[in-house]
């Protein structure tokens, strides 16, 4: 049988051919698929996480990491929705009206993939009408916004209320660059992150799945 850490490892390393080859092994030897996501893909992604909230890893290397991730788990998604396995939560992404960066948002999000969380990636320049409508069609637990530019952050406050005013379950999380916690109690947002690790912890935070 196949070391499922041997799946981490070369996925901390990057390594996305090996990681798709190993995953496909543990499938056809029988491995059970949430043992092959959690001590292989999930494990391997949370050293990532570790290493990069400590500086020892940066975005390319975090970037390269999540790319053998998906690898990984293009195998074992169809076989998990079969199993009915429940993820983590659903988390709407996008980066706000108006900006058109998506580089912090994109790392945010595979860093939330990796630890078992759906994504459903609205992209750049979204309207709060657009998150809004989203959510409750996704029944979303988590609304995470992004902006790179101060002029465009206000675009934040427009989908807290527009979450707010629509009733939705779904918190709102707020980050980037010019981003800070003080703005997120400002604007009432559920929740602020400093960087892509740390929005891990927050989303787990705001939906109660904290370790």
């Amino acid at each position: 049988m196949i070391d499922l850490k041997e799946i981490a490892e070369n996925l901390i390393r990057g390594k996305a051919p090996k990681v798709k080859e190993l995953t496909q092994k543990a499938v056809d030897e029988g491995e059970d698929i949430q043992r092959i996501l959690n001590e292989g893909l999930l494990a391997g992604m949370s050293v990532v996480g570790d290493k990069f909230k400590r500086n020892e890893f940066y975005v390319p290397e975090v970037l390269i990491a999540a790319r053998a991730m998906k690898a990984g788990m293009e195998i074992i998604r169809p076989l998990l929705t079969q199993k009915g396995v429940k993820g983590m939560g659903k988390v709407i992404l996008g980066t706000v009206r108006g900006d058109l960066h998506d580089i912090g948002k994109n790392l945010v999000g595979m860093m939330l993939e990796g630890a078992g969380f759906e994504i459903i990636d609205l992209g750049i320049d979204v309207s709060p009408e657009k998150f809004v409508q989203t959510a409750r069609e996704k029944d979303a637990d988590i609304i995470g916004l992004s902006a790179l530019l101060t002029t465009t952050m206000p675009g934040m406050k427009d989908v807290v209320e527009a979450a707010k005013a629509s009733n939705l379950r779904a918190k709102v999380m707020i980050g980037g660059a010019p981003v800070t916690q003080d703005y997120a109690d400002e604007i009432g947002a559920d929740g602020y992150a400093p960087d892509a690790a740390s929005a891990v912890d927050k989303a787990k935070e705001l939906i109660g799945a904290t370790e």
